[in-house]
Order: structure tokens, then sequence, then C-alpha cells
């Protein structure tokens, strides 16, 4: 499939004319008219010097105008970069610098973060503002109005597509692929998608959500999105139940737990759903049966990544039930060993997640990172995102966690030393290591292990608002254990192990605190 996925969707926009494609709220936007306003979008940021390889941050909440900005910069053969609405300045510096942005489509509520950064982006040139502020960004909805279309032109699959992800690297990486490989991810998920109503709940800004929903437009479908921006399990299950929606798109038990337990408690008709589909965090097999109690759906469970995949998947049904973190693996995927062989079903070996990777696949501006994740087996490149797995007997695949100190929480994730740097910088703290430990709900919760300073008064909440203050809100701990001191090598390496033993010990009687 040698396409570019915006000039195929131009094409289901012709077809599809008046028929909604965007559902939010109380807002449903025709293909015709999602089309037009990502054309006048691409006019704007074209006349602005915007285009081919050019990069355009993407820093907004669940909704069309998140479509129409995607769609409007792969119109002009840019790539637009994912910013997460929750970065503080120090993290928007690093990402948009990093990215060489040259535009920000943001929503005015961060307006106050953007401004504070922008005199440090001399290369970011052109902000537009979605909604009311007395700022001096450009206004998205009056650029719409007032901007001619611009005419569609001839794309290739060769044109480069750019997704950032904390991956295995902690600092967020842009992941540099094509459209051809894009088309071919996207497509995975058009399956059943003609004339659906699909729900996304998780945030656009990371590849879970984008690339679902893609696949949904893709495949002639509708895309849903909650009205709020915050998650509130009842308003998912209310919207299911208003729009009939068929497929719900979700993140694990972070997000699946908190519905079956609104499902439980309400009485919720959400019978509509014919499948759900999970990627990135733990779906147990408790919370996927207490959601088969209010509808006959196939569960899907998917392991992905930014980096490449599908992976695996599993598939729950009320006859076909699995166990939680047993995946089936993909044509071509493959757990391998230190050695480069597979490991064998039965074995007991560990070895690597690994998935083909396509020749164009790399870490944007850093090759070394790209020479570890992306490497040759044979004749063969693979993507080794640093899940560990072994193969049972019958070839079922067993994910065993990531051997980084990539903490998955929630779905976002999380580098260790990224929130240790920032506790190790309060004056009341001598040292500090921070760890994931599992969480019924999170899938791993945040855990900081702090040596306190002679004669420092400091507590939990102290050390937890600190992070705070400079990270997103999702990076603070959620326990804070304070020990005499922070055990270590020899060689200055933490000694992880007593860590999680001490967490394990300690983290009960700690206060917990919300993201």
């Amino acid at each position: 499939m040698d396409e570019n996925l915006v000039t195929l969707l131009e094409a289901e926009a012709d077809r599809s004319g008046d028929r909604t494609a965007v559902i939010h709220g109380e807002t449903r936007r025709s293909w015709r008219d999602l089309d037009a306003r990502a054309a006048r979008l691409a006019g704007l940021l074209a006349s602005r010097g915007v285009g081919e390889g050019s990069r355009v941050g993407v820093a907004l909440f669940n909704g069309p105008e998140y479509l129409e900005t995607v769609l409007a910069v792969m119109k002009i053969r840019a790539m637009p970069v994912n910013v997460n609405y929750r970065y503080r300045e120090g993290e928007l510096l690093d990402l948009l610098g990093d990215a060489e942005a040259e535009a920000l489509v943001f929503d005015a509520s961060i307006e106050e973060r953007v401004t504070a950064v922008e005199d440090r982006l001399p290369g970011l040139k052109t902000l537009v503002r979605l909604g009311s502020s007395p700022g001096t960004a450009l206004d998205y909805e009056q650029a719409i109005r007032e901007t001619p279309p611009m005419p569609r032109i001839t794309r290739s699959g060769s044109d480069s597509w750019l997704m950032f992800t904390g991956g295995t690297t902690g600092r967020p990486k842009g992941v540099v692929s094509t459209h051809r490989w894009l088309v071919g991810a996207v497509g995975y998920n058009t399956r059943g998608m003609a004339g659906a109503i699909t729900l996304v709940a998780p945030p656009l800004m990371h590849a879970t959500g984008l690339y679902l929903s893609f696949g949904c437009l893709l495949g002639g479908g509708t895309v849903a999105y909650l009205p709020s921006r915050s998650y509130d399990p009842a308003e998912l299950a209310r919207e299911i139940e208003r729009l009939r929606v068929t497929c719900l798109v979700v993140v694990g038990d972070v997000f699946t737990m908190p519905l079956a337990e609104a499902l439980e408690r309400g009485s919720y008709d959400v019978r509509s759903l014919k499948r759900m589909v999970s990627v990135g965090v733990t779906w147990s097999a408790e919370v996927k049966a207490r959601l088969l109690d209010h509808c006959d759906a196939v569960l899907e469970d998917m392991v992905a990544a930014s980096e490449g995949g599908p992976f695996a998947k599993s598939v729950t049904t009320r006859e076909h039930q699995f166990v939680t973190s047993r995946f089936e693996l993909l044509p071509g995927c493959r757990v391998i060993d230190d050695d480069g062989h597979d490991v064998v079903p039965g074995s007991g070996n560990v070895g690597l997640l690994a998935a083909p990777a396509a020749e164009e696949t790399h870490y944007l501006g850093d090759p070394e990172k790209s020479a570890q994740t992306f490497r040759m087996v044979g004749d063969t490149r693979y993507v080794f995102t640093g899940d560990l797995a072994t193969l049972a007997e019958d070839g079922s695949l067993v994910l065993l966690g990531r051997n980084s100190r990539v903490i998955n929480t929630g779905g976002e994730k999380v580098f260790a030393e990224e929130v240790e740097q920032v506790i190790a910088r309060h004056p009341g703290v001598e040292d500090v290591t921070v760890i994931g430990m599992p969480d019924p709900r999170w899938g791993h919760r945040i855990v900081a292990v702090v040596a306190r300073r002679a004669g420092a008064e400091l507590d939990a909440r102290t050390v937890s608002d600190h992070v705070a203050t400079v990270l997103a809100g999702y990076k603070r701990p959620r326990r804070v254990v304070f020990v005499p001191e922070i055990r270590r090598s020899p060689s200055g390496k933490i000694n992880l192990a007593w860590a999680r033993h001490v967490a394990q010990d300690e983290e009960a009687r700690q206060a917990t605190f919300g993201s």
C-alpha cells in the first residue's frame, strides 16, 4: 500500500459527503466539513511558510479540531508533533525544541505556558490558538473562516510521519516513519468500521487514540469523543447508550475498571457494543469478565508501540476467556533471546518481544538510540521496545514487563530518572530513587523512596508537590517512602530490588496523592 493517509481520507470524504465523520458532545462534523476545514487550516499554515517536512505542534484536547489540525498538517506534507497538554514549561521547551517545530496549534487553556517558552524557540514562527483569549496568537476559528482552502496536491506513501513517545528511551523521542507504514498500521483496525460508531476514550495526543481514530475513518465509520476533558466513566457509559456506540477504544484497566464500576452502580444500556479495543496497559481478565456481564462484545487486547507493531493480541468473548497478560503473537513477530534465537515455547526462557520494522523507521536526530531499538536479526530488521516475555507450551505469549526503568502508569510513560532528578533538587533531599509498583487500576504507580537531609523537615506531600511544579501531574509520585539512606552498589548504582522491597513494606503507611 504505497498511499498517503490523508489522500485516502480525502477520497473517503468525497465518497461520504454529508455523512457524519466526527461526534463530540452535541457537535457533529460531516466528512465534507471535516475535509474543508482541514483544507482551510492547511492554507493558513502554507501561507505562513509551513511546507513539506516542516513540523507542527498539536497541543489540543480531544475533539474534531484535533483531527482537523493533523489532517491539515498532512495535507501540506508536513509532520504533526503530538504535544502533551499536561506538560509544564520546561517539558514544552524540550519537546518543541527537539522537534524544531515551526508552528503550534494549542488550546487556550495552556496559553500561559506557551507564552512563557515561545521567545526561547526562535524557530516557532506561527501560533494558532483554539478558544477565546486576549493573547496575540492567531484565532483558530477566525483563520478557518477567512482562509481559502488549499487546493489538493499529489503526495506519496514515502512522505514522513512523526509520533513522539516516551517509549524505552526516557525523554520523549520522535519516531519517524512513513505514510506507507502508517497506512499499514492504521489499516489493521479498519475491520468492521464501515457505518460503525467508534468512541475513542483515550487522548488523541497518544498513538492509541489517534491511530484507532484513523482506523475508524479509513474504514468509513464515525468516530466519537467524550464531551469532557477529564475521564468520567459515568459519562462514557451515557455516551455509549446515547450514540449506540458499536466499538469502544480504551486503555486497559485504567479506563475499564471505573467503567465496570459505573455499569454496576447505574442502569446504562451498553448492549450496542460489539467490539472493545485496548492498547498499551494491562487489561485484567477479571475486569473483562465484569464488562461482559453488560454487553456481548469481542474484547481485543493489543500489544503495540509507537515504534512499531502491533506485536500481539488477545481476544476475549463470553465463550472464550483469556488470562491476564496472555497473548497470541501476530505474524512475523518473535520473542528473541540474547543470542538472537527464538525462545522455545514451554522452555521458560525469557526474551525480548520483537516485530518487523520498516527500513525508514528511526528516532528523530538520535542514531544511537535508533541502533539500540531497531536491529537486524538475520536478514530482517526488527523493533525491540524492551518488553520481556516468554512463550507458554501452547505458544501463547506471556508478557513479563519492561527491561528498562520506564514506568507505564495509566497509559503514560514516565522515565524514573527524570523524576529522580527533580526530587533530588529539593534542598531537603539527600538521595532518592523512583520505581514503579504494580497497581490494579493504573498498571503501575510511581513510588519515590527518599532519604532526607540531616535536620530537614520534609513530608510526602511536599515531595509530590515539588515534582508537580516542574513536571506534568501524572509524573509525580503517588506514594513516598522515607528511609535513612538509599542503598547503592560500590559503583553508585541503586539497589532496585531493595527499593522495591522497602516500598512493599512501607508504602501502605504513606499518603496517596491524586494524578
